[in-house]
């Protein structure tokens, strides 16, 4: 028997352009769909013979095969923007939006003007007379700590009620001007010297320690570590005017 070699023929839709997708990636799906093809023809129910499939078949199914392979290129090619994860789009979406402005107002608000201190407050001036029943240790004890406290100086008054030059003393420092610079430099400690008390007189010669016959007042400015600066009973008494006074104020006060 003389065999024939059938070649399929495709039919009038082999003329429609092949699918655009690489030839190894249609391949695997031609076979399968081949092999397929096959085993229908070998299992399934038909009238006729095995090896019976006629070339026209054959064309058609290599005909749907590229279709498909088209159709799942495509689909291929589309997916990746499709398949965008909503988490990355976001991300993209915050990261575009502008970035809040800080508030003007807050940012150029003034800051507000530093306080110097407080001057501080001028210290008690004693009035006039000196009080004999009072313990001269303990009250310059307590003006030397307060001018620890605010680096004033110390102005120990030694005298007596019954002291002419004293009570003159104490006009001026009544004044408004002298009590004034006696407040702003000065803590005085006006000692009574006039009577009986030897712990006052002892104190006097502690201050003012050159002895003899002693002018009242004694004027001795110390500092807060009681070290002397000045004496009157050594240098002599100012002029016990308001002019005379002030200016030995202002002199011992730094």
């Amino acid at each position: 028997m003389t065999s024939r070699i059938l070649r399929p023929v495709r039919s009038g839709n082999a003329a429609q352009p092949r699918s655009a997708a690489p030839r190894g990636a249609r391949l695997p799906l031609v076979a399968a769909a081949v092999v397929a093809a096959g085993l229908c023809a070998a299992c399934g129910p038909s009238s006729e013979s095995a090896g019976s499939a006629t070339p026209t078949t054959l064309a058609q199914s290599a005909t749907a095969l590229d279709s498909a392979s088209l159709a799942a290129s495509a689909s291929t090619e589309a997916s990746p923007s499709a398949s965008a994860s909503p988490s990355a789009s976001a991300t993209a979406q915050a990261s575009a939006s502008p970035t809040p402005a800080r508030s003007k107002s807050a940012s150029t608000a003034p800051k507000p003007a530093r306080t110097s201190a407080a001057p501080a407050a001028p210290a008690r001036v004693p009035g006039p007379g000196y009080d004999s029943s009072a313990d001269g240790q303990k009250q310059i004890e307590a003006a030397l700590a307060a001018a620890k406290a605010d680096g004033r100086m110390v102005l120990l008054d030694f005298g007596a009620n019954w002291c002419g030059n004293c009570k003159a003393a104490d006009k001026v420092f009544a004044q408004p001007q002298t009590a004034a610079i006696l407040g702003a430099s000065y803590h005085l400690v006006k000692i009574d010297i006039g009577g009986n008390s030897s712990a006052n007189s002892a104190l006097l010669r502690k201050y003012s320690p050159s002895g003899g016959t002693y002018t009242m007042p004694v004027l001795v400015v110390v500092n807060s570590s009681g070290k002397v600066r000045t004496d009157t009973h050594t240098t002599g008494n100012p002029s016990l005017t308001a002019e005379g006074i002030n200016a030995f104020l202002r002199k011992w006060a730094a």
